[in-house]
């Protein structure tokens, strides 16, 4: 089922990005399956399961915080199966980061993609303690009554 969105984009502005992104949430692939782990508040890793894919068949490339995995096999001619199992075909898959998210490394290992990823705050976005001062009052000594 896909939802009409029109009547946001008429009675919003600077939400574009936002309902494109739910406008693609319903319209997502099945393949290459894949996992999100998140290790602690600031590191994530994205595995993506490449069976037959070897390093030159994979790439990774970030863009515009779109981290994008893109599989195609380039090789000999396919071989006659008799039950093909394993889905060799090309594949590219996307992932939405958030802000500051910042891919650190990949690595291929046993047919697994492991993309991993830090959130990198810059210290002028983290949060700070601010002190609060009052202020100190002084008396007026003024001449006493006799």
């Amino acid at each position: 089922m896909r939802l009409d969105y029109s009547p946001f984009f008429r009675s919003t502005v600077g939400f574009d990005r936002l309902l494109d992104l739910l406008d693609s949430a319903g319209t997502a692939q099945g393949y290459p399956p894949y996992n999100i782990e998140r290790s602690d508040e600031n590191n994530y890793r994205v595995t993506v399961a490449v069976a037959g894919f070897g390093d030159k068949d994979v790439s990774v490339e970030v863009a515009d915080g779109v981290l994008t995995v893109t599989g195609k096999r380039e090789g000999a001619a396919a071989p006659t199966y008799l039950h093909q199992g394993i889905a060799g075909r090309a594949f590219e898959r996307k992932f939405q980061l958030a802000e500051h998210v910042e891919v650190k490394g990949a690595k291929l290992e046993n047919g697994l993609l492991h993309v991993d990823l830090e959130r990198v705050v810059p210290e002028a976005k983290k949060p700070r303690k601010i002190a609060i001062n009052a202020p100190e009052f002084k008396t007026i000594e003024g001449a006493k009554a006799a």
